[in-house]
C-alpha cells in the first residue's frame, strides 16, 4: 500500500515538473512576443515621426509651389505687358526687342526648370505618401495580429496559471492526505507487527499444546487401543460410513436435469430414424410406384425397429433418477441402475453398428442413380464419413458408460483417479458428438439443397427432407446442451462423494451402504418415537430481561397486594365503625325523642303538683335529676331496677332495665334488624349484578373460543391453499420452461430451415440471372447473324 502511494506521489511530482517546464516555456514565449510588440511599437513611432517630417516637407513644398505659381503669374503678366510694349514699339530698333527676347527665353527656361522640379517633387511626395500608407497599413495589421496573439497567449497563461495553482493546491492537499495516510498506515503496520508477534506467540503456544495433546493421545492410543479397525478392510466394513446429504441432493438434481436432456435426445433420435425410414421408401425409388431394392427393404426393416432400442434409454435414465433419493447413497459402487442404462446404451450402439453398412450402401445406391450429379455424389460421400464418425462416437460413449457402470458390479474395479479420467474423456466425447452432429446437419442441408434442383423431386421428398433437417437440428441442439451440461458439472462428477469407509482407504461396499441406511432408518424411527414436543424457548438475554421484569413486577405486585389487603382491612374496619356510629346516631335520636317526651310529661306533672303556679322552670339537661326529686327518690328508683340479660343480632348484653328501657331495647332491636335487612338487600343486588356479569363474560369467552376455532380452521385452509398455489406455480414454471425450450428448439429449426431456403433462393436467382444473360447473349448472336 505504501509502495503504491509512493508511486502515485512520484507520478504526480513528474507531471508537476512537466507542467512547470511547459509553464516556463510559455512564459518565455509571452516575454518574446511582448518584446517584439514593443519593438514594433517603436518602429511605428519612428514611422510616424518620418511621416510627420514628410508632411512638413510637403507643406513647405506646397508653400514654395504657391510662391512659384505666383511668381509665374507675375512673370506671365510682365511678359504680356512686355509683348504689348513690343508691339507698340515695333518701329523702334531691334536691339531692345532682342534684349526682351533673351529675357523672355531666360524666364521661360527658369519657369520650365521650376515646373520640372515641382513635378518631380509632386511625384516624390506621392510615392512617399503611398509607401507610408502601405507601411502604416501593414504595421497596423501586424500590430492587431500581435495584440490578438498577445491576448491569446495571456489567456493561455492565465488558464495555465489557474490550472497550475489548482494542481499545486490539489497536490499539496494530496500530499497532506497521503502523509496522514502514511502515518496511519505506519501505525497500522506497527499494530499489525505487534499483533503478528502476539499471533506467533499464540501459534507457538498452540503448537506446544497440540504437540503435548498429540503425544498424550498417541500414548493413550498405544496403551488403550488394542488395534485400529480401519486398517483392516474386513473390520472396517463393520463401521458405519459417513453420509453426505448435500451431495445426495445435488446428485438427484443433476440426474433430474439429465433426464430432461436425454428425453429430448431420445425424441430427436426417434424422429431421425423414422424420417430416414420414410426417405428410404421415397428416394431413389418411390415405393408407391415401383418396388425398392432388397437392400433398402432390409434397411427399412431395421429402421422400423428403432423404438425398441431408443425407448429403453429414456426408461433407464428415468429409473436411475428414481433410484436416487435423499435416503440413498449415490456413488458408482451403489448405483445399480447405471448398469441397466449401460446395457440399454450398448444395445442401441449395436443397433447403430448393425444399420451402418446398410446406410452406407443406401447412399452408394443414391450415387448410382441416373440423375445424381457429381456435387450430390461428393456430398453423399461426406455424409458417409459423418455417419461413420457418429457411430464411432457412440461406441466411445458406450465404452465410457460401461466403465462407469463397472464399479456397481465390482467395487474395486475403478479407482478415484481412473473415474475422474473417464468422466473427463466422456465430456470430450460428448463435445465430439456435438461436432459430428453439426457436420452431419450441415452436409445434409447442402444435399437437400442440391436435390431440390433435380427435375424429378417431389413434394413428398421435399417434406421428408425438411423433417429430416429439423430432426438433425434438434439432435445438434440436444447434444450441445448435454455436452455443456456435462462440462459444467464435471467437477461434481469427478469430485469425491464424501462416502466411503472410515480411514479413507478402499472403496465403498454396497453392503456397507445398505447397513448405513438401515441404521439411519432405525435411528430416525427411534428419534421419532422418543421425540417429544419441546416447549417454546426464548433467547437467554430475553429470558434474563424478562426475569428482571418479572422479579420487579413480582416485588411490586407483592407490595401492591399488601397495600390492597391493608386497604381492604382498613375499609372493612371503617365500614364497621360507620355502621356502629350510624346505629349509635339512630339510638341517640330515639333517646332524645323519648327524653323530650319524658321531660314534657314531668313538666306537666310538676305543674300539676305545684298547684297550677305559673312560674316557669327551665328544662333540665339530659341525665340530670329533676329539681322536684331529691336524692333519696333517685336512689329508690335506682334500687328498684333489676339486671336483665338481652340477646340480639349484635350480641348478648346484660344490663339493669326498667319497663321503659325494655321498650327502648325493643325499638333498638327493630332498628338494627331494619338496617341489616337493608344491607342484605344491597348485597343481594350486588351479587345478582356480579352473576349477570359473570354470565356475560362466560358467553363472550365461548364466542371468542368459537371464533378462535374458526380462525384456526381458516388458517389451515389458507395454508393448504398456499401449498396448492405453490405447487401450481412450480408446475406452471416447469411447463413454462418446457414450452420455452420446445419453442427455442422450433425457432432454431425454423431459422436453420429459413437459412437453407434463403441459400436455395439466392442460388436460384443466380441461375436465373445467368440464364437471362445467356439468353441475351444468344439473342445478340442471332441478331448478329
Amino acid at each position: 500500500m505504501a509502495a503504491d502511494l509512493q508511486a502515485k506521489y512520484s507520478k504526480l511530482a513528474q507531471e508537476y515538473s512537466k507542467l512547470r517546464a511547459q509553464n516556463q516555456v510559455l512564459k518565455k514565449a509571452v516575454v518574446d512576443e511582448q518584446a517584439s510588440s514593443t519593438s514594433l511599437k517603436d518602429q511605428l513611432k519612428q514611422r510616424d515621426q518620418s511621416l510627420r517630417k514628410v508632411e512638413q516637407e510637403m507643406d513647405s513644398l506646397s508653400f514654395r509651389n504657391q510662391q512659384l505659381a505666383k511668381r509665374v503669374e507675375l512673370l506671365q503678366e510682365e511678359l504680356a505687358t512686355s509683348e504689348a510694349k513690343g508691339k507698340k514699339s515695333k518701329h523702334r530698333g531691334d536691339s531692345p526687342s532682342q534684349q526682351g527676347l533673351q529675357t523672355q527665353i531666360v524666364f521661360d527656361e527658369d519657369l520650365q526648370k521650376k515646373i520640372q522640379e515641382n513635378e518631380r517633387l509632386h511625384i516624390q511626395f506621392f510615392e512617399a505618401d503611398e509607401q507610408h500608407r502601405r507601411q502604416e497599413a501593414q504595421l497596423q495589421t501586424r500590430l492587431g495580429e500581435l495584440e490578438r496573439d498577445s491576448e491569446q497567449h495571456q489567456a493561455v497563461v492565465d488558464g495555465l496559471t489557474h490550472k497550475y495553482m489548482e494542481t499545486i493546491e490539489k497536490l499539496q492537499s494530496d500530499k497532506a492526505r497521503l502523509e496522514v495516510k502514511s502515518q496511519t498506515l505506519e501505525r497500522e503496520a506497527k499494530e499489525c507487527r505487534l499483533r503478528t508477534e502476539e499471533c506467533q506467540q499464540q501459534l507457538r503456544k498452540y503448537q506446544t499444546d497440540l504437540s503435548r495433546e498429540l503425544e498424550k493421545s498417541s500414548s493413550v492410543i498405544l496403551e488403550k487401543v488394542p488395534f485400529n479397525d480401519t486398517k483392516c478392510s474386513d473390520y472396517n466394513t463393520l463401521n458405519v460410513p459417513p453420509h453426505n446429504r448435500r451431495h445426495q441432493l445435488k446428485a438427484r438434481d443433476v440426474t433430474g436435469q439429465a433426464v430432461s436432456f436425454l428425453q429430448d435426445l431420445v425424441a430427436a433420435l426417434l424422429n431421425f430414424h423414422s424420417y430416414t425410414e420414410q426417405r428410404v421408401h421415397i428416394y431413389p425409388r418411390d415405393s408407391s410406384i415401383e418396388p425398392i431394392s432388397a437392400l433398402n427393404q432390409k434397411f427399412s426393416q431395421y429402421l422400423h425397429e428403432n423404438a425398441a432400442y431408443v425407448r429403453p434409454l429414456e426408461d433407464g435414465i428415468v429409473q436411475l433418477h428414481q433410484s436416487i433419493t435423499e435416503d440413498t447413497v449415490t456413488t458408482l459402487e451403489t448405483v445399480g441402475k447405471l448398469k441397466d442404462f449401460s446395457d440399454h446404451f450398448t444395445s442401441y450402439t449395436c443397433f447403430l453398428q448393425k444399420i451402418l453398412p446398410y446406410q452406407l450402401k443406401s447412399l452408394e445406391e443414391e450415387n448410382e442413380a441416373s440423375l445424381c450429379t457429381s456435387a450430390l455424389t461428393s456430398k453423399n460421400r461426406e455424409l458417409q464419413g459423418d455417419i461413420r464418425r457418429m457411430t464411432s462416437v457412440f461406441e466411445k460413449l458406450q465404452n465410457y458408460i460401461t466403465l462407469l457402470a463397472l464399479p456397481s458390479v465390482r467395487p474395486d474395479a475403478l479407482s478415484q483417479n481412473s473415474s475422474t479420467a473417464v468422466f473427463t474423456q466422456l465430456a470430450a466425447c460428448l463435445h465430439g458428438l456435438q461436432d459430428a452432429m453439426k457436420e452431419l446437419s450441415k452436409h445434409y442441408s447442402v444435399k437437400v439443397t442440391l436435390e431440390q434442383e433435380l427435375p424429378t423431386v417431389t413434394q413428398k421428398l421435399s417434406t421428408t427432407n425438411e423433417c429430416l433437417l429439423s430432426s438433425l437440428g434438434s439432435l445438434t441442439s440436444c447434444t450441445g446442451k448435454i455436452a455443456t451440461f456435462f462440462s459444467n458439472n464435471l467437477d461434481f462428477f469427478a469430485s469425491s462423494a464424501g462416502y466411503g469407509p472410515r480411514g479413507g482407504t478402499g472403496a465403498l461396499n454396497p453392503l456397507q451402504a445398505e447397513s448405513m441406511l438401515g441404521n439411519k432408518k432405525q435411528a430416525a424411527a427411534y428419534m421419532l418415537a422418543v421425540r417429544k414436543a419441546r416447549p417454546e424457548s426464548v433467547a437467554y438475554s430475553d429470558a434474563l430481561s424478562n426475569r428482571r421484569v418479572l422479579t420487579s413486577s413480582t416485588e411490586s405486585r407483592e407490595g401492591l397486594t399488601q397495600q390492597v389487603h391493608q386497604s381492604q382491612d382498613k375499609i372493612a374496619r371503617l365500614e364497621q365503625e360507620k355502621e356502629h356510629w350510624l346505629l349509635e346516631a339512630q339510638l341517640g335520636r330515639v333517646r332524645l325523642e323519648k327524653e323530650n317526651r319524658r321531660i314534657a310529661e314531668m313538666e306537666a306533672q310538676l305543674a300539676a303538683a305545684l298547684g297550677g303556679s305559673p312560674a316557669p322552670q327551665p328544662l333540665p339537661a339530659e341525665g340530670s335529676a329533676s329539681p322536684g326529686l331529691d336524692e333519696g327518690e333517685l336512689e329508690e328508683r335506682g334500687a328498684g331496677r333489676e339486671p336483665v340479660q338481652t340477646t340480639s343480632l349484635v350480641g348478648m348484653l346484660t344490663e339493669t332495665s326498667s319497663s321503659e328501657e325494655v321498650k327502648d331495647e325493643q325499638s333498638r332491636e327493630e332498628l338494627i334488624k331494619t338496617h341489616y335487612m337493608t344491607r342484605v338487600g344491597e348485597l343481594t343486588a350486588q351479587l345478582q349484578v356480579s352473576d349477570s356479569k359473570a354470565v356475560h363474560f362466560y358467553a363472550e369467552c365461548r364466542a371468542l373460543a368459537k371464533r378462535l376455532a374458526l380462525a384456526e380452521k381458516c388458517r389451515e385452509t389458507l395454508t393448504e391453499d398456499v401449498k396448492a398455489a405453490n405447487q401450481n406455480i412450480s408446475r406452471l414454471q416447469d411447463e413454462l420452461t418446457t414450452t420455452k425450450r420446445s419453442y427455442e428448439d422450433q425457432l432454431s429449426m425454423m431459422s436453420d430451415h429459413l437459412c437453407s431456403m434463403n441459400e436455395t433462393l439466392s442460388k436460384q436467382r443466380e441461375e436465373i440471372d445467368t440464364l437471362k444473360l445467356g439468353n441475351k447473349a444468344n439473342s445478340k448472336k442471332n441478331k448478329g447473324r
